[in-house]
């Protein structure tokens, strides 16, 4: 049986979703990446979205960092629009491709977006240099793009995408391309800078095991048309190490996880 995924409003929620639906247009036909999402996201949270391909998580993303506009209902993002959040450079965006510029070094990359329309105004707590140290890159500083691994390079995109200090991070299958010994110490990364933060993230994966060692609650997708299937909370300790991947807790939630996205 499908869950609804509907909660009594939260005054502390990042984001709202309200029976949203993305429909993409051209010529021959139209496709409905979105069917109907209903969602509450709290603030500091940690959720990882897994689904079959064409279930609508990244469209999703792109709905709530104004990157693609609903056709139906409504959402609200830190208290009013994804525009304004945007505009507010309160949403930070990890895509798969690292895609820094080739032409600055490490230090310049996680410095451009203080440097463009306006960033200066909006640098956060901590100094670009500091990020990097954050990420686990201090002493890399005035390294050129094509001199790092593809860790590395995601380390950087994931400094840069906090360089404005957003209130929301957005990844998308980041460490989709990556081995997984390379993976798994970024997983262990990351929630170690998503704790230091408090921070809200929202991460896109294809992997069952990644999804359930990342996030506090696993959203699932099912596809045709791209709708919530259900809302799996993540019973595991908060202070986790990959060590947790061998407890009978993880190998029960992984299972669970599986058969879900088997019946999508």
């Amino acid at each position: 049986m499908l869950a609804t995924a509907t909660a009594p409003a939260s005054a502390d929620a990042s984001i709202r979703c309200r029976d949203i639906g993305v429909r993409f247009f051209s010529e021959r036909r139209t496709v409905t990446a979105i069917g109907s999402l209903d969602l509450e996201v709290k603030a500091g949270e940690f959720l990882t979205l897994l689904g079959p391909s064409g279930c609508g998580k990244s469209t999703f993303l792109r709905v709530v960092s104004d990157l693609v506009t609903p056709n139906k209902g409504s959402i609200e993002v830190l208290g009013g629009t994804p525009e304004a959040a945007r505009l507010r450079r309160d949403i930070g965006f990890v895509f798969q491709d690292a895609a820094l510029l080739p032409w600055r070094s490490v230090l310049q990359n996680v410095e451009l977006p203080l440097q463009v329309g306006g960033g200066a105004a909006r640098q956060g707590k901590r100094s670009p240099r500091e990020l990097l140290e954050l990420v686990g890159l201090k002493g890399r500083e005035n390294a050129w793009p094509h001199e790092l691994s593809g860790g590395m390079r995601q380390r950087v995109a994931i400094a840069r995408a906090l360089a404005s200090d957003p209130k929301i991070l957005l990844m998308d299958e980041p460490f989709g391309a990556l081995d997984e010994i390379k993976r798994d110490g970024l997983n262990e990364e990351l929630r170690r800078v998503w704790k230091e933060l408090g921070i809200t993230i929202l991460f896109v994966t294809h992997s069952i095991a990644e999804a359930a060692y990342l996030g506090q609650r696993v959203l699932v997708l099912a596809a045709n048309p791209g709708r919530v299937r259900t809302i799996v909370p993540v019973n595991l300790p908060e202070d986790r190490t990959l060590a947790v991947r061998e407890s009978p807790a993880f190998v029960e939630l992984s299972a669970q996880l599986r058969r879900e996205l088997e019946a999508c």
